[in-house]
């Protein structure tokens, strides 16, 4: 079983900086892709900013300049640096791990967290 663990969300200023972790555990042969959403209250789903194994990335046009999306491969652990946040950033966001194996030879699986909370409130 695969799990990926959140952290680091929380209430910021605006102009303020948060760094969000997502750590997969488990049996873990390879994972193709990793990145964040976020969802508003009453809005959709959105992408926030993806990278592949091999150190690919693509952001939103919203977070483009203010987000840096990274990954520590050996730990199959993927981070999300937010700056100069405004309050429409607010949202919970939500790790996710696509193309999973647990094996050279096993069916990718799509892996979500349970997301983590950003305020970004004066």
């Amino acid at each position: 079983q695969v799990q990926l663990v959140e952290s680091g969300g929380g209430l910021v200023q605006p102009g303020g900086s948060l760094r969000l972790s997502c750590a997969a555990s488990g049996s873990i042969f390879s994972i193709n892709a990793m990145g964040w959403y976020r969802q508003a209250p009453g809005k959709q789903r959105e992408l926030v900013a993806t990278i592949t194994s091999s150190g690919l990335t693509n952001y939103a046009d919203s977070v483009k300049v203010r987000f840096t999306i990274s990954r520590d491969g050996g730990k199959n652990t993927v981070f999300l640096q937010m700056t100069s946040l405004k309050p429409e950033d607010t949202a919970v966001y939500y790790c996710n791990a696509d193309q999973v194996k647990v094996s050279r030879w096993a069916v990718g699986v799509n892996y979500w967290g349970q997301g983590t909370q950003v305020t970004v409130s004066s």
